[in-house]
C-alpha cells in the first residue's frame, strides 16, 4: 500500500500548482476561480494523487488521479477539508458535484438539496438543513405579515423576486412596485453570500429601506441556498453557457421547493438589456419555471435619460469618483449610504475593484 502525505497547496507554490492543474485537466475538470484553501495528497515520489479545495462554506475541485483510484484517497481529502472548515467555525457545509458522484458524498454524510439531471447535484452536511430553512421562511412570513396587519385569504396570489441589489437602485424599486401590482403578497429574497462589492448586511438593509411605503412586501435572506453567478462552481461543466443554464436550472429547482412551501405562484425579474449572463439566466427561467407549475413574468426596466437603470452603472459612477451623479438612479437611502462612513468604505472597495460591470 502506497504512503501519501497531505499538504497544503498554496497559490505561490508554482510547482504544486502545475501538478494541481495537470491532475484536474487529466480528470476532465478546470480549476475553479473561487478557491481560498487547497490541499493535496502526494505519494513518496511527490506525485499528486488527489486534491480538494474550499471556498467559503463550500467544498470544491475534488479529484483523484485515475492511477490512484480505489485507495480511498478522496475520502481522506474530504475528511480533511471538513475538519479544516470546522476549525474555522464553519459547521454548515455545502458542495456541488456531478450526478455520478452524489452517492459517494452521501456516504460521507452529505444530503441532496436539489439536482439538475446529468449535470449537477447540490448537497449539504445537515440532514434537515433545507427543511429547517423552509420552516424559517414560513415563520418569517407570518411574523412580517402580522407586523403589517395583513390578513390574506388562502387563494391570495403570492409572487417573488430574487435580487442581489449591489446596490439597490430605483430600477429595483420600480421592479418591486410593478411586481406588487401583479400579486397580493410579494416575497423579496436577497442573495445572502458576501461575494458582492456591497456587503450583504448593507444590501439587505438598503433593500428594506428602499421599499419603504410598499405594503404587502416580505423580505428574506437566501442563506447558502441561492448564490450568485460569480461564485457558482463551474469546474466540472463544459462551457460558459452550460454553466449559466446549470446555475439557473439548479436555482429553479431550489426555488420551486421554496415556492411550494410558501404558496408562491409567480416569479418576477427585470428584463436584461446588458448582461449576457442575466439574459440567459432569465431565458432559462422562462423555460423551466412553467414546467414546475410557476409563472415567470419579465418587467421592462425603468430608464433614466433613455438608458435602463442598472446597479452596474451606479458602481461605474462610484468607481469614477462621481458619486453625486448616482442620485437620480438610486433611492435617497442608497445615496445617503454612499455618503456615510460605512458607505465610504464600500465606495473605496468599488474604486479598488478590477471590474465593476457584470456581463
Amino acid at each position: 500500500m502506497a504512503e501519501f502525505t497531505l499538504s497544503t497547496i498554496r497559490p505561490d507554490d508554482k510547482r504544486s500548482m502545475r501538478k494541481l492543474d495537470a491532475l484536474l485537466e487529466k480528470e476532465g475538470i478546470e480549476r475553479d476561480r473561487n478557491l481560498d484553501y487547497t490541499v493535496g495528497l502526494f505519494d513518496s515520489d511527490y506525485r499528486l494523487a488527489a486534491t480538494g479545495s474550499c471556498f467559503g462554506n463550500t467544498l470544491r475541485c475534488m479529484a483523484v488521479d485515475s492511477d490512484f483510484q480505489g485507495e480511498g484517497l478522496l475520502n481522506q481529502v474530504v475528511s480533511h477539508l471538513m475538519d479544516y472548515e470546522y476549525e474555522r467555525g464553519i459547521l454548515d457545509l455545502f458542495l456541488y458535484t456531478k450526478c455520478s458522484t452524489a452517492l459517494f458524498f452521501n456516504s460521507l454524510g452529505f444530503y441532496e438539496i436539489a439536482r439538475v439531471p446529468e449535470r449537477v447535484v447540490f448537497m449539504e452536511n445537515r440532514k434537515n438543513g433545507f427543511s429547517s430553512y423552509l420552516d424559517g421562511l414560513c415563520a418569517e412570513t407570518a411574523r412580517q405579515a402580522e407586523e403589517q396587519g395583513l390578513s390574506l385569504p388562502p387563494e391570495a396570489l403570492q409572487g417573488a423576486i430574487v435580487m442581489n441589489a449591489n446596490p439597490f437602485t430605483l430600477g429595483h424599486r420600480y421592479l418591486v412596485e410593478e411586481a406588487k401590482k401583479r400579486c397580493d403578497l410579494l416575497h423579496i429574497f436577497v442573495v445572502s453570500e458576501d461575494a458582492s462589492l456591497v456587503p450583504f448586511a448593507d444590501r439587505f438593509r438598503l433593500v428594506r429601506e428602499g421599499c419603504e411605503g410598499l405594503p404587502g412586501v416580505i423580505f428574506h435572506e437566501t442563506e447558502s441556498y441561492m448564490i450568485s453567478s460569480a461564485t457558482f462552481p463551474s469546474y466540472f461543466l463544459r462551457d460558459g453557457d452550460t454553466v449559466i443554464r446549470s446555475h439557473a436550472a439548479l436555482d429553479i429547482s431550489v426555488f420551486s421547493r421554496i415556492a411550494g412551501k410558501l404558496g408562491i405562484r409567480r416569479r418576477f425579474a427585470g428584463e436584461e438589456p446588458f448582461s449576457h449572463v442575466t439574459a440567459l439566466y432569465n431565458r432559462t427561467m422562462g423555460e423551466e419555471l412553467p414546467r414546475a407549475g410557476l409563472e415567470f413574468v419579465q418587467i421592462p426596466r425603468r430608464e433614466f435619460n433613455g438608458t435602463a437603470i442598472s446597479a452596474s452603472r451606479v458602481r461605474e459612477l462610484i468607481r469614477a469618483g462621481r458619486t453625486e451623479e448616482i442620485r437620480p438612479l438610486v433611492p435617497e437611502t442608497t445615496y445617503r449610504y454612499f455618503t456615510s462612513e460605512a458607505g465610504a468604505r464600500t465606495a473605496e472597495r468599488i474604486r479598488s475593484a478590477g471590474d465593476v460591470v457584470h456581463y
